[in-house]
């Protein structure tokens, strides 16, 4: 396949910041964006506007983040001015299309963080975008890699919706047996022994056989385990302070700063793993430090949790087992679609 370089084909405005005294939230001028925080799904979300911009895109123009993180893209909806965290494309329509660009930079984003450079947040230049290599083939052919790639996408959006009903329906089952029912409450410590991760990222081994956790997510394997048992992992992302939990029971390894959450009695695992949920927005706003975030066990220790019936706590079990049965198949079906979809990339981008 033969490729051009990037600014052959687009002409590239690399964002710059106003000054700060334009900055409004009366809707003074127009939208402005600094950087990937400000994305939606393909679409940016305006919460910022800007009196005096610098650089500005046009409707239509594809954005995408320079700054860590770097590679997500969105169309531009509307005029607006860029920050120093995004630039702004806009496609010859002669020579490409403009949706085979933006999926031609979907399939970037692990390329162009690779390329990125600074010890503090890293970032891509110009130059970077310039040299990014688009397949040179007919336009006809281009609107039809576009349109199927859209297809695909939004076939696996539908999974990840239907992902979310499934886990809003449990959400909506524990609200309806256990809220507002005079069951009695108990403290952090009377329910929970709460351990520690204890493996420094050094340690990590890829391609093992045993799960290793951080933010409360399966991030890889590795060839030992420090944990077997049935636990409740509540982790975050230090750096913005927002957290998550999982439940696990086997063989398994954690990151230091994952509380590992052993229930002091005879109860079910997924009760408190929703109760948890639930007060995971009020422990992002009690998270400590500046730009890395963190809990403490008084922080912790200030939770109260529902203590419903064993029996009760049992037939939440078994709606949850059974939702969970249906999500398995979601998922699988999600999968696949993202398989097929990861191909048609690589065979349409290289």
């Amino acid at each position: 396949m033969e490729y051009i370089p990037l600014k052959e084909v687009c002409k590239i405005n690399m964002g710059q910041s106003p000054d700060s005294s334009s900055y409004n939230y009366n809707k003074d001028g127009i939208p402005f964006f600094q950087g990937n925080a400000d994305f939606g799904e393909k679409y940016p979300i305006t919460r910022i506007w800007c009196s005096n911009p610098t650089k500005v895109a046009q409707k239509n123009d594809i954005l995408i983040s320079v700054r860590a993180p770097i590679g997500a893209v969105n169309y531009a909806k509307e005029e607006s001015c860029i920050g120093r965290g995004l630039a702004a494309l806009k496609p010859n329509g002669n020579k490409v299309s403009l949706e085979f660009i933006y999926w031609l930079l979907k399939g970037k984003k692990e390329e162009l963080n690779n390329k990125g450079t600074g010890s503090t947040f890293k970032a891509i230049g110009r130059k970077v975008l310039e040299e990014i290599m688009v397949p040179n083939i007919e336009l006809s052919q281009q609107y039809k890699h576009a349109e199927i790639l859209e297809r695909n996408f939004e076939i696996i959006q539908k999974y990840k919706q239907e992902l979310e009903l499934l886990d809003n329906l449990i959400k909506a089952r524990f609200v309806e047996m256990f809220f507002e029912k005079g069951y009695p409450v108990l403290g952090w410590d009377d329910v929970f022994n709460t351990t520690t991760g204890k493996l420094d990222s050094n340690a990590m081994v890829e391609d093992g056989e045993y799960p290793f956790f951080t933010c409360a997510k399966e991030v890889f394997r590795i060839d030992k385990y420090d944990f077997e048992q049935e636990a409740l992992l509540l982790a975050g992302n230090n750096a913005a302070g927002k957290y998550d939990v999982k439940y696990y029971k086997g063989k398994f390894n954690a990151y230091q700063r994952t509380y590992v959450l052993g229930l002091k009695q005879d109860w079910s695992y997924r009760v408190f793993q929703y109760q948890l949920e639930d007060k995971l927005i009020y422990l992002q706003q009690q998270s400590l430090g500046g730009l890395t975030k963190y809990l403490t066990m008084k922080i912790l220790g200030d939770l109260l949790f529902i203590i419903p019936p064993k029996e009760q706590q049992i037939e939440f079990e078994k709606f949850v087992t059974q939702v969970d049965k249906s999500k398995v198949v979601v998922q699988k079906a999600l999968d696949e679609a993202q398989v097929l979809f990861d191909s048609l990339m690589q065979k349409y981008f290289g």
